[in-house]
C-alpha cells in the first residue's frame, strides 16, 4: 500500500483482496497542512501496535471500540457495556449517540463514539479558544473480516487525522490502556472548556412580549398651532423564547418607534395600547434583562474591543460575580462572537482607523448579549453590512434565540438568504400592520390575496414593493382592480393601475378581515407560567452590577485610557508649549525692580490668567453634548448612577489637567525671570491649577445646560470676554451698576491672587489695585469650582434620554 492517504474506496478495494491473506497494519496520519506521516507494524501484535501509536505521536481520540472476537481467534470479548457506561458519566449526549450508533450494528460492530477534539491549525489570533468538532464513526463488521471482507476506516476533521486498520485483533487489556490515555486527556478538555463557557451558557428567565394595538402619534408644533401625526396605527404581534421576530418595512414606515415602545424606551401619553411581559406591564427593573442594540455604533474610539467588553462587562454583571468571572465572561463572547484577532485593535472612529464595519457591529451586540439577557433588541443590526457579514450576524442572532432568548430586529432589506433565517415577520407599512406570522407563509398569505410575483425575485423585495404600494412585476388583485375601475369611471382615468395609497388600503383591509381577528384572539390567551416566573419579571427593587464606589472606579479608568489620546494629543502639547515659548521670548528676563519692567510683569500675569482660563472653559464644553449619545446609552439599561459617572468624568481630568500647565509655567516662568523662589513657584502653580478648575466648572455648566456645541461655544465666548475685561487689568473702575460682575470672574480673582503671591505687598505701579490677605479670591475660587459643577451635575438630571 503507498504512503499516502488514499481514497475511501480504492482503501476498500485494496482491504478486500487482503482479506484471506496476513498483513500488517497500517496507519496515516494527515494533519491540516496535508502533512501525511505513515507508520507500518511489522507484526499485528498487540504490544507492536501500541507502540507505533506511542512512537509516532499521534494523538489518540477520545473513542470508544466495541469489538466482537470473530470465532476461532481466541481472543477475549471487550465489555462494551462497561466502555458505554464510563463515557455516558462523561457526556450523557455523546453517549446516547454512541448508543444509536451501537444498536444498530448488532453485537458484531466496532462502533466509535462521536467525540470533540482541539483544532489544530488554526489562526494565530484564536489560538487560545478551542473549538471542537464532531469526529467521524469507526465502524468494522468482525464476521466480514472472518469471511473475507474487512474494512476500517476513521476520520477525524479537527484533528485532521486518518489511519486503517485491518486483519489484526486487539487484547482488551492494550485497548483499555489506549482508551485510558485518551479518555484523561480529552477529559480534561472538557472540563476546562466547560469551565470556560459556564457564565456563558447560564439560563435565562423566559420571557414572552406580548404587544395589542399599539398605536402612536407624535404632536408637531407650526406657526398656526399643533398638528397631530399618526406614526402606529394599532400594531398587534408577540414573540416568544427560541424566535427571532423580524420588523421589515420601507424607511419611515414606524419600524424604529415599535422598537423602542417594545424596549420600553418610549414612554409617551400618546401610546395607546398594551405591551406586556410575561404578561405583566413593563417595569424599571427589566432594564437588566432587556438588550437593547441601537443603529449607530455608539463606542467609545480609543478603546480596544478587549477593553470596550471588559467594561461593560464590570458594570453591567451582576455583583454576586468577582472581577475574575466578569472578565472571564468578556473573552467568552469576543470568543463567541469571532472577535479574537482583533481584540487589542482599537475601535476606531471618525479620525482614528480602528476594526472594520462588521466587527464594530459584532462588539455592540456582544456588550448587550454580555449581560445574557432575556430579550434582545436590535435595530437594523445589519445595515452598510455585505450580504456575507450581514449573514454572520442573522446567524449569530438565530445562536442567542436558541439558547431560550426572545430575539427582535428590525431589518431593512435582507437577502432571501437572510429572510429564510427569520422565525416570525411583521410586515409595517405607513405605520400600519400588513402581514404577521411565520416568515416561511408570508408569500403564501399573499398569494391567498392575489398579490403574486410574475418573475422570479427575492421575498423580501416583493414584500418591500408592496408595502411601498409598487406593483410592478406583481399580480393585481381581482378586488383591487375592480374597485380601481370603479374609481376611475367617476374620476378621470389614471392609466388603469391601482394607486400606492389604492394598495395599501387593500392590504390593511385583507389583513384586518382575514388574519388580524385570529391572531388577537391566541394574544388574550395567558401564558402557563408559574408564579415565581411573574414575580421576577417584575422584583421590588432594582439591582445595580457594582456598588458606587466600583462604578465611580470602572469609570474613572476609563475615562483616562480614553481621554489621554486628546488632551496629550501632538496639536494640544504644540500649542501650549508654543504659546509658552512666545511669552518667554516677549518677556525675556523682565525685571521687576524698574516701573517698566513691573509693568510688563503684570501684563504677563493678566495673561497667564485670562490663557488659563479661556483655554479649560473651550475644552470643558465639548464634553457632555459630545458623550450625549453614549450617556443615553448607557444610562438607558441603567449601567451606572449619574453621580458616579459625573464625579468620574469631571476627575478623571484632573491628572491630566495638571500636565500641560507644568510645562508651560516651567518655561515662562524662568524665561521671563520671575521671582526666583520655591515657594512662590508652587503657590503660583497653585493659583493656576485652581483657575483651571474654576474655568472648567463653567465649561461643564454651559455645555450641560445647553446640550448643543454651536449654542454653548457662542455663549460661552460672550460669557469668558466678559471676564476677561472685567478681570481689573483693562478696567479699573467699573461702574457700580455692573461691577457685580467681577466677583463672578475667575479671571479677576486669578490676576489678584498672582499679584499677591508673586510681590506680597501693593506695588507702587499699580497702587489702585487693594489687595488684601487673599482669603476672600480663594473663597470665591472654591465656591466656583463647587458651585459651577453642581449646577452641570442637575443640568444633567434633568436631561431628558432620547432614543
Amino acid at each position: 500500500m503507498p504512503s499516502y492517504p488514499l481514497r475511501a474506496s480504492t482503501v476498500v478495494r485494496l482491504l478486500y483482496k487482503r482479506a484471506k491473506t496476513k498483513f500488517v497494519p497500517r496507519i496515516y496520519y494527515r494533519t491540516v497542512s496535508s502533512f501525511s506521516l505513515a507508520t507500518e507494524c511489522e507484526s499485528a501484535r498487540t504490544e507492536d501496535l501500541a507502540t507505533s501509536f506511542r512512537h509516532s505521536n499521534i494523538p489518540i481520540s477520545d473513542s470508544v471500540y466495541k469489538m466482537e472476537t470473530p470465532p476461532g481467534t481466541g481472543l477475549a470479548r471487550t465489555k462494551s457495556d462497561q466502555l458505554l457506561e464510563i463515557t455516558s458519566r462523561k457526556s450523557p449526549s455523546r453517549a446516547s449517540s454512541a448508543d444509536a450508533m451501537v444498536g444498530g450494528g448488532g453485537g458484531s460492530t466496532l462502533a466509535r463514539k462521536s467525540s470533540l477534539g482541539k483544532l489544530i491549525g488554526a489562526s494565530p489570533g484564536r489560538n487560545k479558544h478551542i473549538r471542537k468538532s464532531r469526529s467521524a464513526q469507526l465502524k468494522l463488521d468482525l464476521d466480514e473480516l472472518n469471511s473475507g471482507a474487512a474494512l476500517s476506516r476513521a476520520s477525524s476533521a479537527s484533528l485532521g487525522f486518518s489511519f486503517s486498520l485491518a486483519g489484526f485483533n486487539l487484547a482488551s487489556d492494550d485497548i483499555a490502556d489506549i482508551r485510558s490515555f485518551s479518555d484523561e486527556e480529552h477529559a480534561a478538555e472538557e472540563v476546562e472548556t466547560v469551565k470556560r463557557r459556564k457564565i456563558v451558557t447560564e439560563p435565562t428567565l423566559p420571557i414572552h412580549l406580548k404587544f395589542r394595538d399599539v398605536k402612536y402619534k407624535v404632536i408637531l408644533k407650526r406657526v398656526r398651532g399643533t398638528v397631530e401625526k399618526d406614526i402606529l396605527h394599532g400594531i398587534t404581534g408577540s414573540a416568544s423564547p427560541g424566535e427571532v421576530l423580524a420588523l421589515m418595512g420601507p424607511s419611515g414606515c414606524g419600524k424604529t418607534t415599535l422598537l423602542n415602545l417594545l424596549s420600553g424606551r418610549l414612554s409617551d401619553p400618546t401610546v395607546s395600547g398594551s405591551v406586556t411581559y410575561n404578561d405583566q406591564p413593563y417595569s424599571k427593573v427589566l432594564k437588566r434583562s432587556i438588550g437593547f442594540v441601537t443603529q449607530d455604533d455608539v463606542l467609545f474610539p480609543h478603546l480596544t474591543v478587549k477593553e470596550t467588553l471588559t467594561y461593560a462587562a464590570l458594570l453591567r454583571l451582576p455583583k454576586t460575580l468577582t472581577k475574575q468571572q466578569k472578565q472571564e465572561r468578556a473573552m467568552d463572547v469576543i470568543c463567541e462572537l469571532g472577535l479574537e484577532r482583533c481584540q487589542d485593535t482599537k475601535i476606531g472612529g471618525s479620525f482614528v482607523r480602528g476594526v472594520s464595519g462588521g466587527e464594530r457591529k459584532r462588539v455592540c451586540i456582544g456588550a448587550e448579549i454580555i449581560i445574557n439577557p432575556s430579550l434582545l433588541f436590535l435595530d437594523e443590526p445589519t445595515s452598510g453590512l455585505d450580504s456575507t457579514t450581514a449573514l454572520k450576524i442573522v446567524q449569530m442572532l438565530q445562536d442567542i434565540a436558541e439558547a431560550g432568548k426572545t430575539v427582535v430586529t428590525t431589518i431593512h432589506q435582507p437577502s432571501s438568504r437572510l429572510f429564510h433565517k427569520f422565525d416570525k415577520l411583521l410586515l409595517l407599512g405607513k405605520g400600519s400592520l400588513l402581514f404577521y406570522g411565520k416568515a416561511s407563509e408570508a408569500m403564501i398569505y399573499f398569494s391567498s390575496i392575489g398579490c403574486s410575483p410574475l418573475i422570479a425575485m427575492n421575498p423580501a423585495e416583493f414584500l418591500l414593493d408592496l408595502a411601498n404600494g409598487n406593483l410592478n412585476d406583481i399580480s393585481v388583485p381581482s378586488e383591487l382592480d375592480d374597485r380601481v375601475q370603479m374609481e376611475n369611471s367617476k374620476t378621470l382615468p389614471r392609466n388603469g393601475k391601482p394607486s400606492p395609497n389604492d394598495v395599501h388600503e387593500y392590504l390593511v383591509e385583507a389583513y384586518e378581515t382575514k388574519v388580524a381577528v385570529n391572531e388577537k384572539k391566541k394574544l388574550q390567551t395567558s401564558i402557563p407560567l408559574e408564579e415565581e416566573m411573574k414575580v421576577k419579571v417584575s422584583p421590588p427593587k432594582r439591582d445595580w452590577g457594582a456598588t458606587w464606589c466600583g462604578q465611580y472606579s470602572i469609570l474613572f479608568r476609563r475615562g483616562l485610557k480614553e481621554r489621554r489620546h486628546d488632551y496629550l494629543s501632538w496639536m494640544r502639547i504644540t500649542q501650549v508649549l508654543a504659546t509658552a515659548v512666545i511669552l518667554g521670548l516677549l518677556w525675556w528676563n523682565s525685571n521687576s525692580t524698574t516701573f517698566k519692567g513691573l509693568q510688563d510683569q503684570t501684563g504677563l500675569l493678566f495673561f497667564i490668567s485670562v490663557f488659563w482660563g479661556f483655554f479649560p472653559v473651550f475644552t470643558a464644553i465639548f464634553t457632555f453634548p459630545q458623550e450625549r449619545a453614549m450617556l443615553n446609552k448607557e444610562r438607558a439599561v441603567d449601567m451606572y448612577r449619574m453621580s458616579a459617572y459625573f464625579l468620574a468624568r469631571t476627575t478623571s481630568d484632573l491628572p491630566l489637567d495638571l500636565i500641560l500647565p507644568v510645562a508651560f509655567l516651567l518655561i515662562v516662568y524662568f524665561m521671563a525671570t520671575l521671582k526666583m523662589n520655591a515657594t512662590t513657584f508652587f503657590l503660583t502653580l497653585l493659583v493656576v491649577f485652581l483657575s483651571i478648575v474654576a474655568a472648567q466648572g463653567l465649561g461643564l455648566a454651559i455645555g450641560a445646560t445647553l446640550m448643543d456645541i454651536k449654542k454653548a461655544t457662542t455663549f460661552a465666548s460672550v460669557t469668558v470676554m466678559t471676564f476677561m475685561l472685567a478681570g481689573g487689568f483693562f478696567v479699573q473702575r467699573v461702574p457700580v451698576f455692573i461691577a457685580w460682575v467681577r466677583h463672578l470672574s475667575f479671571n479677576y480673582h486669578t490676576y489678584r491672587l498672582l499679584l499677591k503671591v508673586q510681590y506680597g505687598h501693593v506695588p507702587p505701579a499699580i497702587h489702585h489695585i487693594h489687595l488684601g490677605n487673599g482669603l476672600t479670591e480663594i473663597a470665591a475660587m472654591v465656591a466656583m469650582v463647587f458651585g459651577y459643577r453642581i449646577l452641570a451635575y442637575f443640568s444633567l438630571r434633568r436631561m431628558k434620554l432620547q432614543t
